[in-house]
């Protein structure tokens, strides 16, 4: 059996992933240079699954 990763990311978990702050991951957001939060808590906060991130890292520009 195998067992998809649905964990979801912060801006600070989405940070350490690519090694800058989490201001920084809030500005790609206002840019629009981070994908769509895959999920907003009950809270208002934007979360990200783990994937979407890694897919993002992975092509973002300037990461080649």
């Amino acid at each position: 059996m195998s067992f998809c990763s649905r964990e979801l990311w912060s801006y600070s978990e989405i940070a350490r992933h690519i090694n800058v702050q989490p201001d920084t991951v809030r500005n790609y957001r206002r840019h629009g240079l981070l994908p769509d939060p895959d999920v907003v808590d009950g809270s208002g906060h934007p979360r990200w699954y783990a994937e979407t991130i890694r897919a993002w890292a992975r092509n973002r520009p300037g990461h080649r």
